[in-house]
Formats: C-alpha cells, sequence, structure tokens
C-alpha cells in the first residue's frame, strides 16, 4: 500500500535531476536539437531506476504502483524534462526479459509505436500487419522518435519490434512546438520480432503519467508567476497587490487544485481497483482534467507576466509550449471527456 513517506522519497529521488528550483538552461540548450534530449542524463535516470519503476521485481524493476509513478513525472514536469521517460515506461511494461535487460540501463532506448490516426486511442485497431517476420503500416506522432534505438509497435492481436536502422524501416521527425520532436514510422516489409501482450494497460499508465507531468508543470508555473507578482512593481506598488491580479491568480490556484484532485484520485483508483471501467474513466477524468486545466494556467501566468511573458526569453512560454505538445498526447481532451462519458455516465465529468 501506497504511503506519504513512499511519494515523498520518490519525489526527493526526483531532485538530483529534476529540481523545482532549476533555471531551466538546460532545457533551453536542448531546443531544437537531436535528439532534444541528454543521452546521459537519460542513463543517470535508469540507473536510478526509474525506467523500471513499474516493473515487477523479478524482471529488475521495482515493483511500485502508479502513485509512485505519477509523483515522480509530476516532478519531471515540474522541471520540463525532455528526456522520453513515459513512453519509455509505457514499452518496458510490455518487453520480454530479454529486451528489458539492456533497456533497463539507458544504453538501449525502445519507444512505443501505437497511433495510427489523431483521434483515435484504441490500440486494438490498426492497420499495421505483422506476417512472416514483416511489419507493414505507418505509425504517427511517436513521441522523440529521434533518440529510438528501436520501436515496439502495435498490431491486431499484439506487439512487433523493429529496430530503427533496420531495412525497410523509414522514420522522418518534425520538430514540435516545444523544441522537441516526433516521428512518423512508415514500415515495408520490414523484419520484426512478435512479443505478445496487450498494450492497453501500459497505455492507460502512460495516460496518467502524462496527466501527472502536466499536473507538474502547470503547479511550477503558477509558482514563478507569483513570486513575480510579488517582485514586480509597477507604480510604486507590488502588482502582487492589486486586487484584480489577485482575483486571476486565484482562479488558476483553483485550476491546479482541480487537476491535482483528479489526477491524486486516478492514481490511486489505479492501484486499487480491479475494475476495467473503473479504471480508464479515472484516467479519462484525469487526463481532461490535466489538459484543460494546463492550457488555462499556463496561458493566464503568461498573461499575469504582462509584455515580457509573451517573449521566448520568460519561462512561463517554455511550459506553455510543453502543454501544447503534451495535452493532446495519449487522447485530447475532448476525446477523454467522450471516452468518460461512455465509462461513466452518471457521474459529473468535471
Amino acid at each position: 500500500m501506497t504511503n506519504a513517506d513512499d511519494l515523498r522519497m520518490i519525489r526527493e529521488s526526483a531532485a538530483g535531476i529534476a529540481p523545482r528550483t532549476s533555471d531551466l538552461k538546460r532545457i533551453r540548450a536542448l531546443r531544437f536539437s537531436e535528439p532534444g534530449f541528454d543521452r546521459p542524463v537519460w542513463r543517470e535516470m535508469c540507473n536510478m531506476g526509474w525506467l523500471g519503476l513499474l516493473a515487477p521485481e523479478d524482471r529488475g524493476g521495482s515493483g511500485l504502483g502508479v502513485q509512485e509513478f505519477c509523483a515522480l513525472t509530476e516532478e519531471l514536469g515540474a522541471a520540463l524534462i525532455p528526456e522520453p521517460l513515459i513512453p519509455a515506461a509505457m514499452a518496458a511494461l510490455l518487453l520480454p526479459a530479454d529486451q528489458l535487460a539492456e533497456a533497463m540501463t539507458g544504453e538501449r532506448i525502445i519507444l512505443p509505436a501505437w497511433q495510427e490516426t489523431p483521434l483515435s486511442i484504441d490500440l486494438a485497431a490498426g492497420n499495421t500487419t505483422f506476417a512472416n517476420g514483416k511489419l507493414t503500416g505507418k505509425k504517427i506522432f511517436v513521441p522523440m522518435a529521434a533518440g529510438a534505438d528501436a520501436f515496439l509497435v502495435t498490431v491486431p492481436g499484439g506487439l512487433a519490434l523493429v529496430e530503427r536502422n533496420g531495412p525497410g524501416v523509414h522514420l522522418t521527425c518534425q520538430t514540435t512546438q516545444d523544441g522537441g520532436n516526433a516521428g512518423t514510422l512508415t514500415l515495408d516489409n520490414a523484419p520484426a520480432t512478435w512479443i505478445d501482450g496487450d498494450p492497453a494497460p501500459a497505455f492507460e499508465i502512460a495516460c496518467m503519467a502524462t496527466s501527472a507531468y502536466l499536473l507538474g508543470a502547470m503547479d511550477r508555473v503558477f509558482g514563478i508567476t507569483i513570486e513575480y507578482l510579488k517582485t514586480r512593481e509597477q507604480f510604486g506598488r507590488k502588482i502582487g497587490s492589486f486586487q484584480a491580479l489577485q482575483h486571476r491568480s486565484a482562479d488558476l490556484k483553483i485550476q491546479v487544485s482541480l487537476a491535482r484532485a483528479a489526477v491524486d484520485a486516478a492514481a490511486r483508483i489505479q492501484d486499487r481497483s480491479t475494475d476495467p471501467a473503473t479504471r480508464k474513466a479515472a484516467v479519462s477524468r484525469a487526463k481532461a482534467r490535466a489538459s484543460n486545466a494546463a492550457s488555462i494556467v499556463t496561458r493566464g501566468c503568461i498573461q499575469l507576466h504582462g509584455g515580457i511573458g509573451y517573449t521566448d526569453a520568460a519561462d512561463p512560454g517554455l511550459f506553455l509550449r510543453k502543454v501544447m505538445v503534451l495535452a493532446p498526447a495519449y487522447g485530447s481532451e475532448a476525446l477523454h471527456r467522450a471516452r468518460f462519458r461512455d465509462l461513466a455516465p452518471m457521474e459529473d465529468e468535471d
């Protein structure tokens, strides 16, 4: 059973790589570069056991729960960490032991490729096929694909592992708003290794972790903004004393609090409930709330900074750009609201 001490230790373990007081210089330097993150930092994260946090102990992991993983990814969001821990952890939950060991050391990065259309999160559907040891099809929006060594591709009935530089594998990457990248993976009779498994449970965890990352990002940028209001002077007064700005700040604080309540509750449900519909409904509620709140909070914080908030030199812009990329990841707000209505029609989705 998760307790407060476990969550505190997880958060403290993140401080060495993802401190909430960081000046974001590393994040700025990595934008619009390839692969968009640091391999040495990635290996350090793996050495700390983060990639295997959810993996069972008999597979070399820590065997911890979704609450612990979300506590970690919240801290990563507060520091805007670009390393692809969430998608790599999704893949790690699905890899067989002989493929997992090398990934856990950080020497090999395996990322999931599951999406074929922008408006679907049905991993069982799709046109990618596996026959006679070969993969054919196309996957889109593979996060931070420029840094991958291999891809774990979803196909009807299971998964297939394909090497990035293998024959018949074509990867094109586009720059995303936050300075990272997203890949389009085209497979033309590409040799691949079949892997048994259902990717759906791992997808739900990745979705939850993304919600927590968004929570961390909005919480941090709100804190930055409050400090700015306490120090910036106008007309001989700290602007934080202006009633109109106090009211707007209170509205943003409510958004952060509502998102935290939804994410924390959903993470607990993942660890305690065995009902698939209940678990999925909680995930969708958290993701819809976090995506919406993060958008409102980051935009509001930029406005509270005034003119400087709209410049690239101001930190709030970094958080807004990250939210623009992650809010639609693993399903948009609208998609998850619709899924929540289907799974829990009698509950209030807000």
